[in-house]
């Protein structure tokens, strides 16, 4: 059963990689992409949403529009020294790759939904753009089935301690997201620290097809991982959406910590404690990464052009 959806993401290497796979996987029916500010600012990662889907040939099915420039109240803070200044070095893309559309990531957004009986939202960045959608038509709710979200961590940091980087960069949006009442999914470090692109599965993606090649481009200026791998956060995301048997769940309430030394903080109520059994969001665990690796390399096997 294919599965609809809309991504809210930041462009970026790993953010590239998830387009990549749901504009191409059958099962998937991306509706809609907005760009939000993150990795790099907005009008970059607008520009390599655009990029993205310019390169699959896919300008005139998958409309992108420009989001949030910055975060609600916390000062902007990128990630180029991960990403690189462009956001998506490694590739020529060309300077030919169309325009986003005239209205704001909100307002496509609301349309967007409001078009379908129900529809999965996956943001892959810092969720602003979700957070002024919730705050400016909440009768957009009703209409979400879910929301698959990579961002946080139950078991430590990469923006501090406590702190993963969607949900540092802007922890009051992320608040309002788990606040709405809408089932979500977090996807975090928990399992993409776990889900590694071995070293193997990168160099057999530069001997592949156009689309493998513009992958190891891009992977392999990725200032993110180790000799042990490369994460690709943001494409566990749909990975969750096509095998979620090989990926290990917990329901809890989750709160986000939005001030202080533990700013961006998820904090889970792991123990059922403190909100009398009630959850709120699904926390991802564990991953078979095994598996991830085989299926990345399969998907971008299966890509013509």
């Amino acid at each position: 059963m294919t599965t609809k959806i809309i991504m809210d993401t930041d462009p970026g290497i790993d953010d590239a990689a998830a387009l990549t796979m749901a504009i191409n996987d059958p099962n998937i029916d991306l509706k809609l992409v907005t760009a939000v500010a993150g990795n790099v600012t907005v009008d970059k990662t607008t520009a390599n949403a655009l990029k993205i889907i310019h390169f699959f040939g896919k300008s005139d099915q998958i409309p992108v529009a420009a989001g949030a420039e910055q975060p609600l109240i916390k000062p902007f803070e990128d990630a180029a020294r991960i990403h690189g200044e462009s956001g998506m070095p490694g590739y020529d893309f060309g300077d030919d790759y169309g325009e986003p559309i005239k209205k704001t990531a909100v307002e496509a957004l609301h349309d967007a939904i409001m078009a379908e009986d129900e529809i999965t939202l996956v943001p892959t960045g810092s969720y602003t753009n979700i957070a002024l959608l919730f705050s400016e038509y909440p009768e957009v709710k009703s209409h979400i089935k879910q929301i698959v979200a990579m961002g946080g961590s139950l078991s430590g940091g990469n923006m501090t301690s406590s702190a993963e980087f969607n949900v540092f960069t802007d922890p009051d949006a992320a608040k309002i997201m788990y606040n709405a009442g809408i089932p979500i999914v977090t996807v975090g470090l928990d399992i993409t620290l776990k889900a590694l692109l071995t070293a193997d599965t990168i160099e057999k993606l530069g001997q592949m097809n156009e689309a493998g090649k513009m992958l190891h481009g891009l992977i392999t200026h990725y200032n993110d991982g180790s000799n042990a791998g490369r994460p690709m956060h943001d494409v566990n995301t749909i990975f969750y959406l096509l095998h979620p048997d090989k990926i290990k769940t917990k329901e809890m309430w989750v709160d986000v910590q939005t001030d202080g030394p533990a700013i961006g903080a998820l904090v889970g109520d792991i123990r059922g404690a403190y909100h009398d059994g009630k959850t709120n969001a699904k926390v991802c665990v564990d991953i078979d990464a095994d598996y991830f690796n085989k299926w990345f390399l399969d998907e971008v096997s299966k890509i013509k052009m």
